[in-house]
């Protein structure tokens, strides 16, 4: 989708990426602070605000890197903190708070299909709908991998006998070198791709 794009298409998805971004993050604080925990409220994280959630390495020169070396951004914006012992429903509370990001970007690539579908557009406004459809969809699908740090991972925990908690925790420190482990032997990005697809029909 993204092969030989202009100016325009670079700044539309720039922009999709950091509305997307900021609702996801926004309404992890936000869950969490329904749930009895004000600490990223605190933070000024409960916030559309692009620039609460920007992380220079995670948001910026992570995505120029992976961009580089395999022809896909890997981003992620700034951790989200919470205080579990504050958090209502202990483990089912932190799994709660980690869903939020994910699904508020279903939600978001749903309400953009439906848009897509009524209004039938053309032009720039029909290809800005379809990336942030896209985009959506991708942020919701990859978000959801249960692999420390990323949300999935969290719920999962929730879910989880303890031996597999005891795993999870493990492997949390390392977590972020497994992400690129996996997508550096080919193997992250054809499971998010039919994952992708997959709900892209489902909405579309």
């Amino acid at each position: 989708m993204f092969e030989s794009i202009g100016l325009i298409e670079i700044l539309v998805i720039i922009g999709v990426l950091l509305v997307s971004m900021s609702v996801h993050e926004a309404m992890h604080a936000f869950t969490g602070l329904k749930l009895g925990d004000d600490t990223a409220a605190e933070e000024g994280r409960v916030s559309l605000n692009p620039l609460k959630h920007i992380d220079p390495f995670l948001t910026i020169i992570l995505p120029i890197i992976t961009i580089v070396l395999f022809q896909a951004p890997i981003l992620a914006a700034k951790p989200v903190p919470f205080n579990p012992e504050r958090v209502k429903y202990d483990e089912f509370g932190a799994a709660l708070i980690a869903a939020a990001g994910p699904i508020s970007n279903f939600v978001l690539a749903a309400i953009g299909a439906g848009l897509l579908a009524v209004l039938n557009p053309v032009g720039l406004f029909a290809y800005i709908l379809t990336i942030f459809i896209f985009l959506n969809v991708l942020l919701f699908v990859f978000n959801l991998l249960p692999i420390p740090p990323l949300d999935g991972s969290r719920v999962l925990y929730a879910f989880s006998p303890e031996p597999v908690q005891r795993f999870l925790a493990a492997i949390e420190p390392f977590g972020f070198f497994i992400v690129i482990g996996l997508a550096v032997s080919g193997v992250l990005f054809p499971i998010v791709s039919t994952l992708r697809d997959s709900v892209l029909q489902l909405l579309l």
